[in-house]
């Protein structure tokens, strides 16, 4: 996972991690070991962060699988 490129996103959509974990319905703690640990973030989590942030799918595909 590319947590820099998804850090920006989320910066760019004028939200913060703990907002983001909220409106995709987990705790910000979780979300955090998440993104620490990208083998634990499931792909509809991964949907949702997409969806939320409004991300291409060139976008997610950067993040998520680079």
């Amino acid at each position: 996972m590319n947590m820099n490129k998804l850090r920006a996103k989320i910066v760019e959509q004028e939200m913060n991690v703990e907002q983001l974990a909220e409106i995709i319905g987990m705790t910000a703690p979780t979300l955090y070991r998440k993104m620490r640990a990208p083998l634990k973030m499931t792909i509809g989590e991964a949907i949702q962060i997409k969806d939320v942030l409004g991300l291409t799918d060139e976008e997610a595909l950067e993040i998520f699988l680079f």
